[in-house]
């Protein structure tokens, strides 16, 4: 989901947050800025794509502190 994206979701009274790969973390804060939002993130380690089932699992873990922490927390870029 894009910042765009969870801010919508934030206006409707659902909690949302960003994840995205950390080469996209500049990009989030910039996206964020120019729109005037401020939106809760997570980011994971890159790359994401051509990871196992196994690996993708063990990346989830690894991140579900930090979502859950900023969809309580609110924003955190």
């Amino acid at each position: 989901c894009s910042v765009h994206d969870i801010d919508d979701l934030e206006r409707r009274g659902l909690p949302g947050v960003v994840v995205a790969s950390d080469p996209f973390r500049d990009a989030a804060t910039a996206q964020s800025q120019a729109l005037g939002l401020e939106v809760a993130t997570a980011f994971t380690p890159h790359p994401v794509q051509d990871r196992t089932d196994a690996e993708m699992h063990a990346m989830a873990d690894d991140i579900v502190e930090s979502v859950v922490a900023a969809i309580t927390m609110g924003p955190s870029l």
